[in-house]
């Protein structure tokens, strides 16, 4: 079976309802991620992780990527491209009522934090409405942005995009301390490369570990979300 919806026909698509696939969609950014990683840093990683989903679980279909999120507070760096939370919640909760004509059930796959309200008032709106929606993020720890976990899982994934000569620690003070002037003027206010924490030791083995404890945890939401409701 084709796991990538972009690539199949309306022919194949109609098989595909008539399996009850799951519809994975990536939702990410394109928004700064230091001088050293790329503006696609949280839409590849949301890639990487449905794609593997589909490797793992049956009957999971790949959606073309949302690759414009709300990351407003990155627009002080050039290059970021920002839609606002209200843009993104709209825009899933048209695509998600569109793609369950075809598809019974959907997750989105967010691997950018700013769209987290977004996504989670998305979900309420099409839960209200009965329609099988589910939503899941990696929940790395770690440094909160650009930092040695997220240049750790580019190296895993795509260590072509990385400008790892160019890595370099920005504000590495607690992110709840940042928050307050954050929020008020935007990332720029407290990091002046744009990074939150510390890439330099980044490696790929660490992000190929993260990836894999990422990809098992998002196969258990779905293979246990999948058992729960056919009990019901």
């Amino acid at each position: 079976m084709r796991t990538e919806l972009a690539s199949v026909t309306w022919i194949e698509a109609a098989g595909l309802a008539r399996r009850r696939a799951t519809l994975a969609v990536p939702v990410g950014s394109t928004e700064q991620h230091g001088p050293h990683l790329p503006m696609s840093t949280d839409t590849d990683i949301a890639v990487a992780l449905a794609e593997r989903l589909a490797r793992q679980v049956r009957d999971v279909v790949v959606a073309p990527a949302v690759a414009f999120g709300s990351s407003g507070e990155h627009q002080g760096f050039p290059g970021t491209l920002s839609i606002g939370q209200e843009a993104v919640e709209l825009l899933l909760v048209e695509l998600v009522r569109s793609a369950t004509l075809t598809f019974p059930r959907v997750i989105l796959v967010s691997a950018h934090d700013g769209n987290a309200q977004s996504v989670t008032r998305a979900v309420g709106r099409l839960r209200a409405e009965g329609q099988d929606v589910l939503a899941w993020g990696p929940r790395w720890g770690g440094d909160a942005h650009a930092g040695r976990t997220e240049t750790s899982v580019m190296l895993a994934l795509a260590p072509h995009l990385v400008r790892l000569q160019a890595a370099e620690a920005g504000n590495t003070a607690a992110v709840e301390s940042l928050l307050p002037r954050l929020r008020e003027a935007g990332l720029a206010a407290v990091t002046a490369n744009g990074v939150l924490g510390d890439p330099t030791g980044a490696n790929a083995e660490e992000g190929r570990l993260l990836i894999q404890r990422a990809a098992a945890d998002l196969a258990d939401l779905v293979t246990g979300d999948r058992g729960r409701t056919a009990a019901e």
